[in-house]
Parts: C-alpha cells; sequence; structure tokens
C-alpha cells in the first residue's frame, strides 16, 4: 500500500513536472536572444592578481543609504546621490543625510557642471538639470525620435556640453537583465548641447551603454559597453573626431561607471567580475529564452566582489582595488576622486565607501 502511495506521489511530481515545461515552453518570451561568444576572460594574475585594498576604506552611512548607486561631490565637499526611492540626497559632513530633491524616477549618473547644477542621467525620467536650490528642469528624453528608455550614465564637459548614455531603448532599468539575456545592442551614446538644447547620437549599436568619462584634455570621451566587456573612446578632437576605437577590451568583470581625476587617470567600477557559466550560455539563445521566463529571483545571483581598475590614458591597467569576499564593498558601480579620497557608489549595498589614494 505504501508503495502504490510512493509511485503516486511520484507520479503526481513527474506529471506536474511535465505540465510545468509545456507552460515554460508555451509562454512567450520577454527576450528575442542571439547568440555570443564571449572572449575567454584574462587570468587574474599580475596588475589583477587579487587584493584586499577596498577593505581599508571607510564605510560612510552605513545602513543608513539605499543603493547609491553614483556620487556626486559639489564644491563644499558635500555627497550626493539617488535612491530607488526617485530621491537625490545629500550627505553632510557631521553625517546628517538630507533629502536635496525627489526626481519621482530613478537618478543613476550624476555630475556637477560648471555653473553648480547637478546633471543626473534619470533612468526613468531622462537627462536632468538641477539647480543649487532643488529646482528640476528636464533637458532630453529622447533622441531621433526614440524615447530613452533607460537613462543610465554622463559627463560633463567644462563647456556645459553633455555626453551621456541610454543603456537601452528596449529594456527599462528593471529590465536589465533582460538586456544581458538578448545580447542585442540597444544602447547609445549621445551629446546635448546646452546652446541649442539638441541631442545629437554619437554611436549606436553598444550593449548596454554604461559610464562616461571625459579624457584631462577632453581630446576624447569614454563609454562603457557593460555586456561586451570593453569600453569605447570617442574622439572629440584632433585627425580622428567623430570617429571612435576600442579603447579597452576583455575586461575581467562588467564595467559600470567611470570617471576621470583629471590628471590622466581614470576610475573604472566593476560591477562584478565576469561569470562562466553566463558566458557559455551566451552561445545558446533557446536556453536563454527559456531561462528569461523564469522569475529572475530563479536565476544564479552574481558574485559579490567589489572591484575597482585604474587606467591610464592609453587605456592600460595601472592598479585594482578589490574586496574579494563582497562583505565589505560589493556591487561597486562607481568610484568617484576629490580631494585626495575615492568616493565609491554601488547599485545595490547600504553604504558608500571613502578610500585614501595613494598615487
Amino acid at each position: 500500500m505504501f508503495k502504490k502511495i510512493i509511485l503516486s506521489a511520484v507520479g503526481i511530481a513527474i506529471l506536474l513536472i511535465i505540465i510545468s515545461i509545456i507552460i515554460l515552453i508555451a509562454l512567450k518570451s520577454p527576450v528575442d536572444p542571439v547568440a555570443y561568444s564571449a572572449p575567454e576572460k584574462p587570468e587574474m594574475t599580475g596588475v589583477l592578481e587579487p587584493n584586499d585594498l577596498l577593505q581599508k576604506a571607510e564605510l560612510l552611512a552605513k545602513g543608513k543609504v539605499n543603493s547609491p548607486e553614483e556620487i556626486a561631490v559639489d564644491e563644499k565637499g558635500r555627497l550626493y546621490f539617488g535612491t530607488p526611492a526617485g530621491t537625490i540626497s545629500r550627505l553632510l559632513f557631521n553625517g546628517v543625510i538630507e533629502t536635496f530633491t525627489t526626481t519621482g524616477g530613478r537618478p543613476l549618473g550624476m555630475k556637477f557642471d560648471q555653473k553648480g547644477n547637478l546633471i543626473v542621467a534619470d533612468a526613468n525620467k531622462g537627462l536632468l538639470s538641477v539647480d543649487p536650490q532643488g529646482s528640476i528642469m528636464i533637458l532630453a528624453t529622447s533622441a531621433d525620435g526614440v524615447p530613452f528608455k533607460c537613462t543610465d550614465a554622463l559627463d560633463v564637459a567644462k563647456n556645459g556640453t553633455i555626453y551621456f548614455t541610454d543603456a537601452s531603448d528596449k529594456f527599462s532599468l528593471k529590465d536589465y537583465l533582460f538586456d544581458m539575456l538578448e545580447a542585442r545592442p540597444h544602447g547609445r551614446f549621445m551629446r546635448y548641447d546646452p546652446a541649442t538644447g539638441t541631442v545629437t547620437v554619437l554611436l549606436r549599436g553598444l550593449n548596454f551603454a554604461n559610464g562616461v568619462a571625459l579624457s584631462r584634455d577632453e581630446d576624447f570621451v569614454l563609454v562603457n559597453e557593460t555586456y561586451k566587456y570593453s569600453i569605447h573612446r570617442y574622439w572629440l578632437a584632433g585627425p580622428k573626431a567623430g570617429t571612435s576605437d576600442m579603447f579597452i577590451e576583455n575586461l575581467p568583470g562588467f564595467p559600470d561607471n567611470i570617471s576621470s581625476n583629471g590628471k590622466g587617470k581614470f576610475w573604472l567600477a566593476l560591477f562584478t567580475v565576469r561569470n562562466d557559466v553566463l558566458d557559455v550560455l551566451h552561445q545558446y539563445p533557446r536556453i536563454k529564452s527559456l531561462l528569461s521566463k523564469l522569475p529572475v529571483s530563479l536565476w544564479s545571483k552574481s558574485k559579490k566582489h567589489g572591484f575597482v581598475v585604474a587606467l591610464d590614458e592609453q587605456g592600460n591597467i595601472t592598479g585594482t582595488l578589490q574586496d574579494p569576499t563582497g562583505k565589505y564593498l560589493y556591487d561597486v558601480t562607481s568610484a568617484q576622486e576629490y580631494a585626495g579620497y575615492l568616493y565609491l557608489g554601488s547599485l545595490h549595498a547600504d553604504r558608500i565607501g571613502k578610500l585614501k589614494v595613494v598615487e
């Protein structure tokens, strides 16, 4: 009798599995994936050798902030950052956090211009300018008739020109992992002219167009391509002006934001290290299509590994700051140098890192 009960239970379980598979196959996929052959990832040796330098950082506002994706510093040294609730908060010297303004979207990349306005890439609202009193002006929400879906990162030139990205014109920020699975180039890199209010698309066809940083002399600007582990260089001056080339490729992780210290060094935040399973999975679009139908909570989680890379203006890696444990600083999405310190933001953490820069 017990054998019959067990067999019946097994039979029901098998039947449920078969039904689930049939339903899974029948469901429409949210992605239209293509195959992508990722380059063999670099060995973590030499300049990439793991270290614990990020563990030396001071942790600001630990437990008091939520996902400070990028940090901007004003002329008084106060820290600004966006939150998933749509606010831009300001961390004061006494540790008090106050609301500077509310966009109603999801503020991501932000930089101050020469006039003291905070220029913001809001994933949901577009390219914004916030004056010192917190009043918001919408600068742009589309380019060439195509609305921004995930306004992501930016840098501001001395003359006020804004270089920024729409990470994907198909998927919003909440679905950024779908963009990764699809492996189609939906990202754009653009220029906003403050004199005319016009937006010009400089580069198209990027696989999640992310961080932006101008060079020391503003003769070129960098734009990260997160899902291709690479950084493009767009020339602004000289004989190559108006053209682009590869600045660095086959990075050891997913490049997020990048910043210049104004002295010939770029700080590149890697969200996490490369994932061997994902690199193999990219070769099988049908499997990616099936995976996209499952709840994201069932997907394998990315490894928590704090990672910041220092680059010179020739595209050479000159050093790294890491936390391989991911317990101190993790999911690092930005690194901004100011007055001898590096301020570190994160898409998911509850803290801001502050690390003394050692030349």
